[in-house]
Order: C-alpha cells, then structure tokens, then sequence
C-alpha cells in the first residue's frame, strides 16, 4: 500500500513543475515587455519635458532625449531587479525591505517621469481648462463691475430729488413764501448756489452713463472672443499668447468701469454740499428783513445737512456692495496645469502612472507563484531541473567513478650496484 505522505510530496512535487514550466515560458517574453513598457514611457516622458522647455534648439532637444533615456533605463533596470530578487527572497524581513524599496521606486518613478506623462497626455486640455476657469473668473468681475457701476449710477435719481427740492424751494423765496419778503435776495442766492452744485453733480453721472455702457460691451466683446481661443482647435502656445493679451485689455476695461462709477463722486458732493457753503450778504432794508433773512437761512442750511446725509447714507450703500474680485490670468505650461487642474483629468493620471507602476502587479504574479512552487514542493531539494548538458556531465562522472579500480603501478626497475663499483 502507498504511504500517504509519499503520494501527497509527489503531486506537490508535479504541482510545482508545471508552475516552473509556465514561468520558463513566460520569462522569455517578461524583459520583452518590460522593455516596451519602459520605451513608451520614455517617450511621453520626452513629450512632457519638451512642453517645460521653451527653447526649441538642438540642445534642448538633446537634454529632452537624454532625460526620457535615462528614465526608460531607469525604470527598466528597476523592475528587472524587483521581478528577479523580491520572488525568490523567503525571510520576512528581506521581504519587508525589498518591499519598502519597491514602494520607494515608485514615488521616484511618478516623481520623474509620470506626471510628465500626464502633461504629454492631456497637458493641452489642462491649459484650456485654466483659459476657460479664467474666463469665469473674469466674466463675474465684468458683470460685478457693470452691476456696481449702474448701482452708482441709479443715485441721479436721488441727487435730482434733492436739486429739485432746492429749485423749488428757491422758486417760492422769489414769490416771498418763505422769509416773507418776495425777491431774489440772500436767501434766495444761498437756494440757487446749493441748486447749481447738485445740477452739476447731476451733469456729471449723466456724462457717465454712455461710457459704462460702451465700456461693458466692450467688455463682453472681448470675453467672448477669450472663450472661443479656450476651446478652439490649434497650437496652445499661439492661443496663449492671444488670450493673455486679451486677458490684459479686459483687466483694463474693469478698472475702467470701476473708476466711472459715480458713487465716491456723490459721497464726496454731499459731504462739500454741507461743508462748503458762502453765505450771502444780507440785503434785507430793514432790520426786521435781515432778521427774517438770517433765520430762514439757517433753516435752508439745516436742510441742506439733511439732504447731504441722505446723499451719503445712499452713495455709502453704494460703495458697500461687493467689489469685482481680481481677475488676474496666469499663464501655465502643460505640466503645471495638469497638477492643478489634477482632478479634471484622473484618466489620463491613471494611464500614466499605470504605464510606469503596470511591473509592480507582475512582481506580486511571481511572489505569488513562486510562494505555491516552494508549498508544493516543500523543503525537499530536487534536481529536476538540470539542463542536457548539466545531465551527460553528471552521467560521465558516475561512469568514471562506478569503473574498478586497476594493477598497482610496478617499482621503477632499480639497478643493482655491486659492492666496489
């Protein structure tokens, strides 16, 4: 009856020679691959550092060459060693520390060479995601520097109510409602001064309006001719280079609306309105109409700080909304974009650091197989895997040793030497 245990060792022991056979097989095409793997990239990694270097001569181009060379060497030589030594080791600790080397290589692997490889694949995408993020940017500022710009411009109104309360005011002193003395004496001259200061403050704002307009039409012009180099077809170099200087007059064009607005103009008005005021001499004949004068003066003069304070609370409530954020485009080359636009393009992130970390799952294939070959086989040292020639050289040292042994080897004759001679 067969022993168990001798029929359990050699089915492991068959186990594990077809687990070698498939491994003999597949090492003929792994460094293969690995090389192809490595070469390809090697080439995006070129197509990465040619978008980081603006000068397009022949020593650019040889320093371009010579890194993505040096990087397919790298990542080579690396993956080699990886699928050669972390196998076949079998302590823990060798284990853990080729272990803590592979996941060192491959921080330096993406470090160098695989967020080139995402700039080379979607390097132009990420920078036409920065133009379009800075068209956003750049339409709320426009539209937030119109909407401030017409806010300020709406206090005409309010300085029109007041110029014409000071019109009217003025029309009833000359027809003597007021002080009670008809004419157009010193308190008639202070209402029309008061009067001509907000009509020209008002000429002022309404001289405004068509250049906020123009100005914000202008803008959007501008705008959309920025949105259209964001996602047109063509070179990305020569699209920057247009919707930078685009970038620039649409900058201008927002400090332009921010400066036409109106508002610190009425703030400023209404504060001279109550501050700056020339009194008039009085001209009453009497002095019971220069007591009436003086009295009704310091009544108009007491409106006038109301209707200044109106004017200020309104231009403040004006100036407090929320300014236009500073839209300011930077330019960026592929490889920065990428990084900061990472989240918009995770395939093509996953593509190339699948493209350089791809030998990691081949090495754990082998660690894997090469764990069942040593359970199979257990701790039982075989020789089943000698070559031919390995074979015949053992075969002939066993025939010479298995050969009997032959005669002693005679004395050397030795010539006798007779005495005398």
């Amino acid at each position: 009856m067969d022993d168990p245990l001798a029929t359990a060792d050699r089915s492991g022991d068959r186990y594990a020679r077809e687990l070698e056979r498939h491994l003999d097989w597949l090492d003929t095409f792994s460094s293969t691959a690995l090389g192809v793997l490595a070469a390809a990239s090697g080439i995006y990694t070129y197509l990465g550092v040619r978008t980081l270097l603006d000068d397009p001569g022949v020593w650019t181009t040889f320093a371009a060459l010579s890194y993505s060379i040096a990087v397919s060497v790298g990542i080579f030589v690396f993956w080699s060693y990886m699928l050669r030594l972390l196998p076949a080791v079998r302590t823990a600790s060798a284990r853990g520390g080729l272990l803590l080397t592979m996941a060192l290589g491959c921080v330096a692997i993406i470090a160098m060479s695989s967020w080139l490889n995402a700039a080379a694949l979607a390097g132009g995408a990420a920078v036409e995601t920065h133009m379009a993020a800075t068209v956003q940017q750049y339409q709320a500022a426009l539209e937030r520097a119109h909407a401030n710009a017409v806010a300020g411009q709406s206090l005409s109104r309010d300085v029109a109510r007041v110029r014409q309360s000071f019109s009217d005011l003025s029309e009833q002193e000359a027809g003597g409602t007021l002080s009670g003395f008809s004419g157009r004496g010193a308190v008639f001259r202070v209402l029309t001064q008061k009067g001509s200061e907000l009509q020209a403050l008002e000429d002022q704002m309404t001289g405004v309006t068509q250049p906020i307009e123009e100005a914000f039409a202008q803008g959007n012009t501008v705008l959309a001719r920025m949105r259209s180099l964001s996602v047109e077809p063509g070179g990305i170099e020569a699209r920057t280079v247009r919707f930078s200087e685009d970038a620039v007059q649409l900058s201008g064009l927002i400090t332009q609306m921010r400066q036409l607005n109106p508002a610190p103009l009425v703030a400023r008005a209404a504060q001279d309105l109550a501050d700056a005021v020339v009194l008039p001499e009085l001209d009453g004949g009497t002095a019971d109409v220069r007591a009436g004068q003086n009295s009704t003066i310091s009544s108009v003069l007491s409106l006038v700080e109301q209707r200044a304070a109106t004017l200020t609370t309104a231009a403040n409530e004006v100036l407090a909304l929320p300014q236009p954020s500073e839209a300011i485009y930077a330019p960026m080359s592929a490889a920065d974009a990428v990084i900061a636009y990472a989240g918009n393009f995770i395939p093509a992130w996953a593509g190339a650091i699948s493209i350089d970390l791809l030998p990691a799952v081949l090495v754990f294939i082998i660690m894997v197989v090469q764990s069942a070959i040593r359970g199979g086989r257990g701790e039982t040292l075989t020789d089943d895997r000698m070559t031919v020639g390995e074979l015949r050289a053992a075969l002939a040292a066993a025939d010479l040793l298995r050969q009997p042994a032959g005669p002693a080897p005679a004395d050397p004759p030795r010539a006798l030497i007779r005495p005398g001679e």
